[in-house]
């Protein structure tokens, strides 16, 4: 069985998983085997002189083990069988070796043959002298030790810890001198065994004596020499060093601290292992143990076959690991000594010979799509073969290690190509589904695969895009990109931050390169990525694809298993032998130490190399590290050639292109390279000109040049092979670490890979030159043979931070389970001991559950006191802060973040910031150099405008120098220097931003300020106060720049003087137009602000900001971002902070309106500060002063209505029975029995003012029954301001309700108006404020008014929401208008101002209920959490797991709503939350439904991803569902078969059943007019709050309200208040005077301010006049105020054109008033379509004024919209021509066009605009010809086409646009003039609907025309005489037999048939008249009478029917 360092607990552990025993504590079974062990030791098995405590064999304690459990021999035989030859040789394999469990090495079986017959056979004695010693004494104690006779004498099979017995038996032979007293003891250590062994000790004693003494005297002399353990022995560490030793002190180090591990197990006093000078050898051979001299012979007999450098040993043999673990180096390694250097040369490994099967897989075998991604290529090589079937046709996760140049980039471009495959569809790839990342180690490295990925997918149409910190990439280009090359830091900050989620949710394959580097410290970035990958997979159950590329490796299944290979068929392993040219290796260790000499040494070995490799015929790269070193080393050759006469080897001369070459060389600018040229030297560094390194390249590739002297760059950006490179020196430095380092393992093999020439040579050379203490280092590294380990837990803090920022940690359990997809988590299972944990941990715990759960914890810690995340250690939950995700988004380390939380405070200045940014961990790394501190002590004297804290001999004060240098762009000589400056500027950016973070959400104005300047000042490379015209330096020259700064020319004064007066002040007169020009595009805005109080606390800020410059792209590109904050009048504290980005088209669109909300106090402040500053432009900020003194707050309100703890009425207080059935419960709640009696047994007006879920309805249905009881044959007129209410009202009163009562329902629309039957029949009327105006308008108001007894304005909150003007202005009509008995009751929210609104809707004090939010029928539990993310979209998708986490918590079981702000949200969150609960194991934790009631479910699903949705028991509801869908939905969640409901805020209207929980997912949602993302209103998030709870199920509801952090305080201010309620008149004024004059009712200003005064405006004034801009409270300043309202009002109507000034202060309407008013036009777009419309010809042009109007301009165009669009226009008949895809009107116009054609709309989103297109357009074709006809002149044509689009609007089609069955036959159509003749003609095809209502074509109608001449004017001859001309229409059926119905006249979608008569001129295409009339369903004739002018002797007679295409006949009268 097979040893371990403590065996019992694994035996124990496998007995128990058998079942052969119970389970016992560790420490109980400990203690049990130790009492057996001492009875043993008590029987004689361990002698009184050896250690009283050592353990016995594990044989023996496995036996003391079984008697514990019971368990016989036989039957633990088979665990201990399957223990040995399968678990613990596996465990053995997969790990490295412990120190302490070392294996004995005893003599061989050809040793101990040797040995024994030594024994037995005298004549061999002397020979075998010297073999005699402790190895052979080892093997003998073995076998008499073992009860079966001989035993393997093998040494492996014996560990340290059974080295006890050996080591007494030794002791005795030193020690005793009589051989009977030696044989008892013997007897008493080994048993009765010794007998038959003891005569061979006793011959062989002598010699073991001898031998032992002589080698414990050289140890013991070793050990006083130098002490290798001191006074660390037994503590485990780990180093990157290594520590040079002897074997012998390496020995003696390790068994000193294994007996010290000994002495402590056996309690002893720790003196005892201390040594002493005065111990003899057996002590000293007891304190140290027999195997360190076991081992020390056995590494004299093999130290032939070892190579040792630096501490590091090597094996010489076959390549195959060595013993003890050695590394091995191939056969034919030769070792070479030199003077002053060591020469190791490694042979190349030979190829591998193809097996005969293996079958190269030519291009032409790829699909033919695939081969020109292989131009140039006819096969693939071996390698690329083997892997070409699993990557090509699988998705398979693939690990690739081959060597180096073994083509690993072309089986990325492999598995490039089968991801295309997977999204090409009929031969089309859909690029828009798929991203592809391609992780590169190297900047350098990303660049060439960019390069070679690009060119080679070009023809695919694949786009490819680098993506470092050197390139960038806008949002737009990183979605139009299919593949994208990255650093794993650069990609890391992309996923962290989550900002681009649509990218990492369209990723499909990732691949890493270079996976290797695991090992190096950016290997935690490596683990990261793919840890977060995978769970991305596992989370959103979508397929990554990851494919790692790496060298070769030791442990490459490790490194599979962590990145989700499977072994058998993904991973792939190539060693050496595949490398297209084998590589000889030759490592040269220079072992000199003084720097000059070494340096010299270097520079002769490179030479001799150089020559060499010319010699043979072979050209030869020199690397460097530095660019200076090129030209030196170059030169250096040169000077050696001359020197040993070998310039002929160099010279390149006899060339064919030399001399052509050679001008090219003399026309470079750069010297040195002309000057190498001519040694046949090339040179080549990132500092020369791309030209000269394109030349140098082309050079060495043609063998103009034999010898290039290159750095790094060479090897990863350009492909240029040589047989022989030569890396000369290892040392670089390294500004990240402020010091040199060595040349990574990853730039040591890419410049390797350069090594040889595939196409011309079969071999190539690598040659390193570097110290010798490094020799062995570089030899270990290129032979692959150190595992590579996880660096990880470096970084385990910042990573853990940064998973809590993305949401998916939230505490130390998911912490854990993070850590399992970890690098770390593998090794730790492999390896444990470097990461803290021990063999019997692992063991205990296979998992590593405690293991990971203390890093988790230590690192959770570390967090919270970097105040990074709040850690509750008692319930393990971890939240992250704004110092976390600041931390986490500018990838700043948490040391960083602990300095900036000492030195950050409100009060800071630039020189305080550079201060505290020259101590960030970032910097800790750089070194202090003497030789640098000259050239420090000048620049901080010359470059630093700022003090230096500290010092410059400081690390903090060279940061801070090098920072200040960076900025002034100061010179630096010192290389060392330069890279220092070089590290400082690529970090100075991030490190400023972050602190401009923390300050912005810390609220100090201050500070901000000063951290965003310093972000601009590193970015532009300029101080704060240089004139901001250095930011046009790329286009003004320094001179005129010099100037202006010199002549104090501000940028203020530049753009206002003009181009000749800035040449002539600056004596330039050129320059002029280009510092005006420059003057002109610097960002400049103009800002007005206004405050409007809500609340005493709350203020409402309106920003207007202006742009006041010139927009020029290449000056300021697509975008502007700006930081608006509102600041204190200290500019101490930020109570607002926003970004504003400034578009391109909004820059030239006028101003733009900002709206926010802050706080305000009491006393007032004096005023606030508006400060906007430029994200970009130095100079570009702007402070605009806000005063507040003048501010006057509203006035306190009266208290609220408390709610009364009465007894809850019955429903039978009603007094009627058939009244108490219509409710369907038998009480009434608190909140209705409280107002029953005011609403059931009174007519007084009523205002309820309660929360949502009150019952309100419940109060209308009470007063309508007290309305019915005393007057039956009254109506009831419902007005809500919202379509869905009122459709829901009318579905559930017509179902329940007036169902019930056998009362009708009528649904006001102006076609209904005319109906008298419906209207007499309904009992109640329906309609929204819009519609009912429409009728008013129309002249049915009054008339309906008679009727009504009571006015229902549901909702009436919504008066102050952004449509209510029209609720407003339609109320305050009722009330002016209504008779006194009429009954007005309102039902609203809590509201905080219900008395102004009470005395509105004239409420006496009685009549009002406002009740607090907090009366509901069901209590409220709200939580409220901050989301700080900026972007929406990422802000969105970090809300999905708290959603589902608030689900699992506070739902459980009940149901839930998630309101999110789109259709598209809906899908999305719903997919998220089915991902999390698939990632949880609980895919249908939310159905509750069986199999087959899904399946029947789904059978009658439309939608397909709500059919996916339901499934998993998520219901998704929205307005873009088909009804269907809608109501199976509600029902599922109503009955509780599906539990989660997502919908969108317009469905909380609607009748939404109510849910335990209610989830606001978001606050904002996006506007498409301004392309920002604005606010709910209040009244929506109120409303989704209502859905809350569950009357009568649940004691209390939840809502979770997720909203933007910053928004956090206002949000939890205003929804635990009431709401406030003002008017939204003031902004609408206008268009609702214009109907009251059209209309008559005002004639005069003071007509308007009478009939304001009855407007909740008016109420509004005195009460918060600040909110209006209302100076003063007093009589004579509301009237001025009311007087200036109107003013204004009239005067946009005056400019329109609509009314005129008449007389003093009255106001006359004009002609086109009427038309403008009666179709809602908007005033300020008739003077545009006035003026366009006399010039259109046709259709075409009509519909170009139309789509043009002012009504469209706030049509939504959203973003990608017009990409859409562009679609669109592809499928209309005219496309628009020169007009921008993202213009409102171009959308309006192609929906208009598509609604025509019947093009189906690409989303949903389009249906709905399509829908508010075409209705709006008809409104706008009604107005137009009434227009038209008013101005007169020639507009026939015009009239004609707006009649005629008109009539296609209402079908759905175009006039020429099909055939159908004629409306009316063709002999049934007469028109008749006034001699009586009559000509019939043919009707025209049927209707398809109108606009697509699907409604049958009416019955056959004949229709006849007759037009006479009625009457002639007194005077013909009169210009102005006119007649009039009368034409009468009929219809009737042609038999005669059918009577008309509702409906079959003109029209198919309604009662009434609308006609159109035009009278004009055709020949000189006037119009004279024309007029609409409608004919209702009972009438069959009407008559139409026009003037026409008396010269006019025959006119053109056009009747139209306005719905109906064909329907139109043209007589001439």
């Amino acid at each position: 069985m097979a040893e371990w360092q403590d065996p019992e607990p694994r035996v124990f552990s496998l007995l128990v998983e058998e079942g052969l025993c119970e389970p016992l504590p560790l420490d109980t079974l400990r203690r049990e085997r130790d009492t057996l062990l001492r009875q043993r030791r008590r029987n004689g098995l361990v002698s009184s002189n050896g250690p009283r405590e050592s353990r016995t064999s594990a044989e023996d304690a496995d036996a003391a083990v079984l008697a514990l459990c019971d368990v016989s021999e036989a039957d633990a035989r088979p665990v201990f069988q399957r223990y040995t030859s399968a678990a613990a040789q596996a465990f053995v394999d997969g790990l490295t070796p412990l120190p302490a469990a070392t294996p004995f090495l005893a003599a061989s079986a050809a040793e101990e043959a040797a040995a024994e017959e030594a024994v037995f056979v005298p004549k061999h004695a002397e020979r075998l002298q010297t073999q005699l010693g402790a190895r052979w004494l080892a093997g003998w104690c073995q076998r008499v030790a073992s009860s079966g006779g001989e035993f393997p004498a093998d040494s492996a099979s014996l560990v340290p810890d059974n080295d006890a017995v050996p080591t007494a038996a030794a002791r005795l032979l030193l020690e005793q001198t009589s051989e009977d007293v030696l044989a008892a003891e013997l007897y008493d250590l080994l048993g009765e065994g010794v007998f038959a062994r003891i005569e061979e000790l006793l011959l062989a004693r002598p010699s073991i004596v001898a031998n032992i003494r002589n080698a414990i005297t050289a140890l013991r002399e070793t050990e006083q020499e130098d002490d290798p353990v001191g006074s660390t022995a037994g503590i485990a560490y780990m180093s990157d060093t290594v520590t040079m030793m002897s074997e012998s002190q390496r020995l003696l180090a390790k068994y000193e601290r294994k007996a010290g591990r000994r002495s402590d197990r056996s309690g002893r006093d720790s003196a005892a292992s201390v040594r002493r000078e005065d111990e003899t050898d057996g002590a000293w051979l007891m304190r140290v143990g027999l195997h360190a001299l076991v081992q020390d012979e056995e590494a004299k007999d093999t130290a032939h076959l070892f190579i040792k450098l630096g501490g590091v040993e090597f094996r010489l043999g076959d390549g195959v690991e060595g013993v003890g673990g050695r590394k091995a180096l191939p056969t034919g390694t030769t070792r070479k000594n030199f003077k002053k250097y060591e020469e190791i040369f490694v042979p190349a490994t030979k190829p591998s010979v193809p097996p005969p099967e293996e079958v190269s897989i030519k291009i032409s075998d790829l699909p033919a799509w695939a081969q020109p991604a292989f131009a140039g290529f006819e096969t693939l090589n071996r390698i690329q073969s083997r892997i070409y079937p699993t990557a090509f046709n699988s998705n398979e996760n693939i690990l690739v290690c081959a060597p180096t140049g073994a083509g690993k980039t072309n089986i990325a471009m492999i598995s490039v190509l089968r991801e295309v495959a997977q999204n090409m569809v009929q031969g089309r790839i859909r690029t828009q589904d798929f991203k592809i990342i391609y992780v590169a180690p190297m900047k350098a490295l990303a660049a060439e695969v960019t390069s070679a990925f690009a060119r080679r997918l070009a023809p695919l149409g694949l786009r490819v895009k680098e993506l470092t910190g050197d390139m960038q990439l806008s949002r737009k280009e990183m979605a139009e990109t299919q593949m994208i090359v990255t650093t794993p830091e650069k990609w890391d900050v992309i996923t962290r931050k989550g900002g681009e989620v649509s990218v990492a949710a369209t990723v499909r394959l990732l691949i890493i390169d270079e996976v290797h580097l695991l090992n190096d410290e950016r290997g935690p970035v490596i683990e990261t990525l793919v840890a977060r990958t995978t769970r991305q997979v596992e989370a959103t159950q979508s397929m990554i694809r990851v494919v790692g590329l790496s060298a070769t490796l030791p442990n490459y299944q490790d490194v599979a298993a962590f990145l989700g290979v499977n072994l058998q068929t993904g991973l792939f392993y190539f060693d050496a032998s595949y490398r297209p040219v084998p590589l000889e290796m030759q490592f040269i260790g220079i072992s000199e130490k003084n720097f000059g000499a070494r340096t010299t040494i270097m520079d002769d070995v490179t030479y001799q190399k150089v020559a060499d490799s010319l010699k043979r015929g072979f050209q030869a790269m020199v690397f460097v590290h530095s660019r200076k070193d090129t030209g030196k080393t170059a030169r250096s050759l040169a000077l050696r050639a001359q020197q040993g006469g070998d310039l002929d080897l160099f010279d390149c001369s006899g060339e064919e292109t030399h001399a052509l070459y050679a001008r090219e060389v003399q026309k470079s600018r750069n010297r040195e390279l002309a000057e190498v040229f001519e040694a046949g030297i090339g040179i080549h560094h990132a500092g020369m000109l791309r030209s000269d390194r394109t030349l140098v390249e082309r050079m060495f590739g043609a063998g103009i040049i034999k010898v290039l002297c290159c750095t790094a760059t060479l090897a990863w950006g350009v492909n240029l092979p040589a047989h022989t490179v030569i890396i000369k020196g290892t040392q670089l430095y390294n500004p990240a670490k402020g010091g040199f380092t060595d040349l990574g393992m990853l730039d040591v093999q890419q410049i390797f890979g350069r090594a040889g020439r595939p196409q011309f040579q079969d071999s190539g050379e690598g040659i390193i030159i570097t110290t010798h203490d490094k020799l062995g280092h570089y030899l270990g590294m290129l032979t692959q043979q150190t595992p590579i380990e996880s660096q990880f837990v470096i970084g385990l803090v910042d990573h853990l931070n940064a998973e809590l920022v993305l949401g998916t940690v939230t505490n130390v359990r998911e912490a854990i389970r993070w850590l399992s997809y970890t690098y770390l988590y593998t090794r730790m299972r492999k390896n444990p001991l470097p990461y803290g944990v021990s063999w019997e941990e692992l063991m205990a715990d296979p998992t590593l559950e405690a293991a990971r759960r203390r890093l988790v914890g230590e690192a959770a810690r570390e967090l919270q006191r970097c105040r990074m995340a709040r850690y509750d250690e008692a319930g393990g939950n971890l939240h992250v802060t704004d110092l976390g995700r600041v931390a986490s988004h500018y990838y700043i380390a948490a040391s960083s973040i602990e300095v900036f939380n000492e030195r950050l405070r409100a009060r800071l200045g630039e020189a305080d910031v550079l201060a505290m940014m020259a101590r960030s961990k970032e910097f800790d790394n750089l070194t202090v150099r003497e030789d640098e501190g000259v050239e420090l002590d000048t620049l901080a004297r010359s470059a630093c405008v700022y003090d230096i804290q500290g010092g410059a001999d400081t690390k903090p004060g060279k940061a801070n120098i090098l920072l200040q240098a960076y900025i002034a762009r100061a010179r630096i000589d010192s290389f060392s220097l330069t890279a220092d400056m070089n590290y400082v500027s690529q970090n100075a950016g991030r490190i400023a931003r972050a602190l401009f973070e923390i300050c912005l959400r810390r609220g100090w104005s201050g500070a901000a300020e000063v951290c965003l300047t310093m972000c601009k000042c590193f970015e532009r490379k300029l101080w704060p106060d240089a004139h901001p015209l250095w930011q046009y330096e790329s286009s003004l020259r320094f001179e005129l720049i010099q100037k202006v700064e010199d002549r104090n020319l501000s940028m203020e004064r530049l753009a206002e003087m003009t181009a000749q007066e800035i040449g002539d002040l600056l004596h330039h007169p050129a320059a002029g137009p280009q510092l005006a020009d420059a003057a002109a595009s610097f960002p400049a805005l103009l800002l007005e602000a206004h405050p409007h109080p809500i609340t005493r606390t709350v203020l409402q800020l309106v920003l207007r900001i202006t742009p006041a410059f010139e927009w020029k792209e290449r000056v300021h590109g697509g975008s502007l971002k700006w930081h608006i904050w509102v600041e204190d009048a200290n500019s101490e504290n930020i109570y607002h902070s926003e970004q504003w980005m400034l578009q391109r088209h909004t820059a030239r669109a006028g101003p733009q309106k900002l709206e926010f909300v802050v706080p305000i106090f009491e006393p007032l402040p004096e005023q606030y500060f508006v400060r906007v500053v430029s994200d970009e432009w130095l100079g570009a900020q702007f402070l605009l002063p806000v005063p507040l003194r003048h501010l006057t707050l509203p006035q306190r309100q009266g208290g609220h209505t408390d709610l009364l703890d009465l007894t809850p009425l019955p429903t039978t207080a009603l007094g009627n029975p058939a009244s108490a059935s219509l409710f369907p419960f038998t009480h009434f709640n608190p909140v209705q029995t409280q107002i029953f009696h005011a609403a059931f047994h009174s007519n007084a007006n009523l205002l309820v003012g309660a929360p949502t879920g009150s019952g309100k309805t419940v109060i209308a249905e009470l007063a309508i029954l007290r309305l019915w009881k005393l007057s039956p044959a009254s109506k009831v007129l419902f007005i809500a301001p919202k379509e869905v209410i009122v459709q829901e009202q009318q579905r559930s009163w017509s179902s329940g309700f007036c169902k019930t009562l056998r009362r009708a329902l009528l649904r006001l629309r102006e076609e209904v108006a005319d109906d008298e039957a419906a209207i007499s029949k309904a009992s109640i009327f329906l309609c929204t404020p819009e519609e009912w105006a429409a009728l008013s308008s129309a002249g049915h108001g009054n008339a309906l008014m008679q009727m009504v007894g009571l006015v229902i304005v549901d909702e009436v909150h919504l008066l102050g929401a952004e449509e209510g003007h029209t609720l407003e202005v339609v109320v305050s009509s009722l009330r002016r208008t209504a008779p006194t008995s009429l009954r007005f009751l309102g039902l609203a929210t809590a509201l905080a101002n219900a008395g102004d609104l009470a005395a509105w809707l004239g409420v006496a004090p009685e009549g009002l209920f406002a009740f607090m939010p907090s009366a509901r029928p069901v209590p409220l539990e709200c939580h409220m959490q901050g989301y700080p993310s900026r972007f929406y979209s990422p802000r969105m998708a970090s809300m999905n797991r708290p959603a589902y986490v608030a689900i699992q918590t506070h739902a459980q079981s009940r149901p839930a709503i998630v309101f999110v702000s789109s259709r598209r949200q809906t899908r999305a969150t719903a997919m998220d939350i089915i991902s999390h609960a698939v990632a949880d194991d609980k895919p249908r934790a939310f159905l509750h439904m069986t199999e087959a009631e899904v399946e029947d479910t789904l059978y009658s699903v439309r939608d397909p991803v709500l059919a996916h949705c339901l499934q998993f028991g998520i219901g998704l509801l929205h307005a873009g569902l088909a009804l269907p869908d809608q109501r199976l939905v509600a029902r599922l969640h109503t009955e509780g078969k599906i539990q989660v409901l997502i919908t969108t805020p317009g469905m909380a209207w609607a009748a939404l059943p109510p849910a335990h929980l209610v989830i606001i997912k978001g606050t904002e949602l996006s506007d498409p007019v301004t392309g920002r993302y604005v606010d709910y209103p209040l009244t929506d998030i109120l409303q989704m709050l209502g859905r809350a709870g569950q009357l009568g199920t649940d004691t209390q509801g939840i809502a979770v309200v997720m909203v933007y952090d910053p928004k956090k305080s206002y949000y939890k201010k205003c929804l635990y208040e009431p709401l406030p309620v003002e008017s939204c008149l003031q902004q609408h004024l206008a268009s609702y005077l214009l109907a009251e004059v059209a209309s008559g009712a005002i004639q005069g200003c003071q007509d308007a301010i009478d009939w304001l005064s009855w407007t909740f405006l008016a109420r509004r004034l005195l009460q918060n006049p600040s909110y209006y801009d209302l100076r003063g409270t007093d009589q004579a300043q509301v009237d001025r105020f009311l007087s200036s309202l109107v003013e204004r009002a009239a005067q946009e109507l005056r400019e329109a054109g609509l009314v005129a000034a008449r007389g003093r202060g009255g106001i006359q309407r004009l002609p086109p008033a009427g038309p403008c008013a009666r179709h809602g036009l908007l005033p300020r777009g008739i003077p545009r379509l006035l003026q366009a419309l006399p010039s259109a010809r046709s259709v075409e042009d009509v519909l170009a004024i139309v789509s043009g109007a002012a009504e469209f301009d706030a049509l939504p165009v959203r973003f990608n919209e017009d990409k859409l669009n562009l679609q669109l226009a592809k499928a209309v008949r005219w496309p628009p021509r020169g007009a921008r895809m993202d213009d409102p009107h171009t959308k309006a116009g192609l929906l208009l066009q598509a609604g025509l054609e019947g093009v189906a709309m690409p989303i949903s989103d389009y249906n709905a605009d399509k829908r508010v297109v075409l209705d709006t357009a008809a409104r706008l074709l009604q107005a137009m010809g009434e227009l038209l006809s008013l101005q007169g002149g020639q507009v026939l044509d015009a009239t004609l086409s707006c009649a005629l689009l008109g009539q296609c609007l209402a079908e759905g089609r175009w006039h020429d646009q099909g055939k159908g069955p004629s409306a009316l036959p063709a002999d049934v159509l007469r028109g008749r003039t006034s001699e009586a003749a009559t000509r019939r003609q043919e009707n025209g095809h049927a209707p398809r609907g109108g606009r697509g209502s699907g409604k049958a074509p009416a019955a056959p109608l004949a229709v006849v025309v007759e037009a006479e001449w009625a009457t002639r004017g007194a005077d013909e001859g009169s210009p102005t005489a006119c007649r009039t001309i009368s034409i009468s229409i009929s219809t009737r059926h042609p038999e005669g037999e059918v009577a008309l119905s509702a409906g079959q006249v003109g029209s198919s979608t309604g009662p009434k048939a609308h006609w159109l008569v035009i009278v004009g001129d055709l020949e000189s295409r006037t119009v004279h008249g024309m007029q609409s009339v409608g004919m209702g369903a009972r009438q069959s004739s009407t008559t139409v009478q026009l003037a026409v002018p008396s010269q006019h002797q025959q006119v053109d007679v056009f009747v139209l029917n306005r719905d109906r295409l064909g329907q139109q006949l043209h007589l001439q009268c």
